[in-house]
């Protein structure tokens, strides 16, 4: 590895690999697929399948990352986001999006990070559609269920300097049953005040975390100067994909409740 890389941390993705499941709670998906029972056929093709059928692609998704996105020009639809990520290289990550931890978690969209090196080199154009992670860091908001405290903080040292391009294409906090209209653009949050408390209590409560106390441990992360370009919602320019189905994506979800009985 190479130290000067923000992504250099691959012995910490490892790591989070062989003891994420320590630290995970239940996060159900947010709604119920339409559509009839698996059939013994199908049950039977998909036991010969994880049997018999190699999965690199998915073997390397060896990090799971839990955070929050909102959709770009309206700040107030927010959701949580289960990420579950392969290091490509010690500048690139590629992310799956989940809507929960469960197996019956929809496949919510996919998350792409870079290096701030890389970052730089992006036409001014493309540099509208990512976001920055330094408050996600810095916050508490972001974290690695299930690794050590001094793992966790080591990843989030790395990723503090990193930019992420996020489309969401099944709007499950919006109830949608089924992935309908086309892939809407995430951002997300760059300052306090930002992030329905209710929805982080809500994912704290369940994870047995506090944000606040993550923050506090983060204090002695360095926090980079945000690459211009980046956050173009920030300046008035909140670039999102036209839905020619009309596709309603504007309003936002209603925060879960938190369990009274959870930890705090």
């Amino acid at each position: 590895m190479h130290a000067h890389h923000p992504l250099a941390c691959a012995a910490w993705l490892v790591l989070a690999a062989v003891l994420a499941a320590c630290g995970e709670r239940p996060s159900p998906s947010n709604v119920q697929a339409p559509g009839a029972d698996k059939r013994a056929g199908t049950a039977v093709l998909e036991t010969g399948a994880a049997v018999l059928q190699d999965k690199p692609p998915l073997d390397a998704l060896n990090a799971y990352l839990d955070g929050f996105h909102f959709y770009s020009g309206r700040i107030d639809a927010q959701m949580e986001a289960h990420h579950y990520c392969a290091l490509l290289n010690d500048e690139v990550i590629q992310c799956v999006i989940f809507d929960g931890n469960q197996k019956s978690a929809k496949l919510m969209g996919v998350e792409y990070i870079v290096s701030e090196r890389l970052f730089r080199t992006l036409p001014e154009a493309e540099k509208a559609l990512w976001h920055s992670h330094v408050h996600e860091v810095k916050s508490g908001q972001l974290i690695a269920p299930g690794i050590p405290d001094a793992a966790e903080h080591a990843l989030m040292k790395k990723l503090v300097g990193t930019y992420g391009k996020t489309f969401h294409t099944w709007h499950t906090d919006q109830q949608k049953e089924l992935p309908l209209g086309t892939p809407q653009l995430m951002m997300g949050f760059t300052a306090d005040g930002q992030a329905n408390p209710a929805l982080v209590d809500a994912r704290d409560r369940r994870f047995e975390v506090r944000s606040a106390d993550k923050r506090r441990a983060r204090e002695d992360i360095a926090a980079p100067a945000i690459v211009p370009g980046a956050d173009a919602w920030q300046q008035g320019r909140a670039l999102q994909l036209a839905d020619p189905t009309a596709t309603p994506h504007a309003h936002a979800a209603a925060p879960p409740s938190a369990p009274a009985s959870a930890p705090r």
